[in-house]
């Protein structure tokens, strides 16, 4: 039964939702990217938003970055932060979790982040590569016995959330519901559409926090060599309070899993949809560290970022308010003609693939992004090695979300 809360929730979504689908409707391209059809594939969109210039105002109240130069100049520039001003009352709908230091600027930042950096030492990835390699190795074991599998459910994501899950140390008989938990926090990203997802992702936080809460009790009788021990450890010293250990807890899972599984899954659909390019890789398997950088450009796992503007700036040319908001369309910015030949074209040879901003920049540039790239690495190129033969039997679906792109199932077959 609904009470008058939900009731309240619902309909300020409501209004929200048709006010954009009439900017969206009226040719506002900025707000077009919140609906279908446009969200479904948005390049069309970043295009001639491109054309338009290299910031453009929406009628709703924030800006697009659409070009390289724009984008990289807002993410790098310390005119711009991730926090909204203190004035600026973010809607119900957009504030519904902490994200820890993805959501905060220096100093807390830099203090929150130098806490959780050890995690991903190049000496723990190393260590990481070889549990990467072995959880891959036995996920296609099952797979090649069943012949034809889902390789979203069945790779891309058992993948990412057993790595993240052994990172954190998370029991294996709680990585179920971790999953699912992940699931419905990395849907969060958008926001909610409703009270029922609001409730939705209330419940998975709770569920997360009391996880932690047990998990914390448990390091602290036996410390281990994991990222909930380190953590504990920084608690119990005050360098976190128990807001901060969680919301840090709730970032390393969406982090590490969301855009993991979607480097998978872009990837594998790219190459399979452009064959040539998968006939390479099964030839020479290195090239996919080409091809990691090259996913990460062509069809980016996180399409945006929004900042805010601090004080009275200008970017290219085009006035920013002080307190105003600018997404940062990265997908765009990675189909930047002006910076990439042929941004349409997937070539996993690429000279200057690398230089995406699928990881952000500046002092936001993804914290896990050596882990990203190391598993994706190692997913592509295990795939290419053991399913030379691999071919899709229908066509893939993708999630409904617009911040992160991806699949939601991809029926394959390991062929011959």
């Amino acid at each position: 039964m609904k009470t008058l809360e939900t009731f309240r929730i619902d309909a300020q979504l409501r209004t929200a939702h048709g006010v954009s689908w009439l900017a969206a409707q009226s040719g506002d391209h900025p707000s077009r990217l919140l609906h279908w059809p446009w969200r479904e594939n948005p390049f069309p969109t970043y295009r001639r938003l491109r054309e338009q210039g290299p910031v453009v105002s929406s009628r709703l109240p924030f800006h697009a970055a659409s070009t390289r130069s724009a984008v990289h100049r807002i993410l790098r520039d310390r005119d711009f932060g991730v926090a909204p001003p203190s004035d600026v009352v973010v809607p119900e709908q957009f504030d519904v979790m902490d994200l820890s230091f993805l959501q905060r600027d220096p100093p807390d930042h830099t203090r929150l982040r130098k806490l959780a950096k050890p995690a991903f030492s190049p000496r723990r990835m190393e260590d990481y590569r070889l549990v990467i390699q072995k959880i891959a190795d036995e996920l296609l074991d099952r797979a090649l016995q069943r012949g034809e599998f889902d390789l979203m459910r069945d790779f891309a994501q058992p993948l990412p959330i057993t790595v993240i899950s052994h990172l954190l140390g998370v029991p294996e008989e709680d990585r179920s519901d971790f999953d699912r938990i992940g699931n419905v926090i990395g849907a969060a990203l958008d926001g909610a559409r409703s009270a029922r997802q609001l409730g939705r992702i209330r419940e998975a936080t709770a569920e997360l926090d009391a996880l932690l809460e047990r998990l914390m009790v448990e390091r602290r009788a036996d410390p281990r060599e994991d990222v909930v021990s380190d953590l504990v450890a920084h608690f119990d010293e005050g360098e976190l309070t128990a807001t901060e250990l969680g919301s840090m807890f709730r970032l390393l899972l969406v982090a590490g899993f969301e855009t993991t599984v979607n480097l998978i899954g872009n990837g594998t659909m790219a190459l399979l949809r452009h064959r040539e390019e998968w006939e390479r890789l099964v030839e020479d398997p290195e090239l996919a560290v080409g091809a990691v950088e090259e996913t990460l450009r062509y069809d980016s796992p996180v399409q945006l970022t929004g900042r805010w503007s601090r004080e009275e700036t200008e970017v290219e040319g085009v006035p920013i308010g002080a307190g105003q908001q600018v997404i940062c369309l990265i997908g765009s910015a990675n189909r930047d003609p002006e910076h990439f030949d042929e941004p349409d074209r997937f070539d996993i040879t690429r000279s200057n693939a690398a230089e995406h901003l699928a990881f952000s920049g500046g002092t936001h540039y993804c914290l896990g992004a050596s882990l990203a790239r190391l598993e994706g690495q190692i997913a592509l190129r295990t795939l290419s090695r053991r399913i030379p033969g691999l071919r899709p039997t229908a066509m893939p679906t993708r999630r409904d979300t617009l911040t992160v792109r991806g699949l939601a199932t991809f029926p394959v077959t390991v062929g011959r």
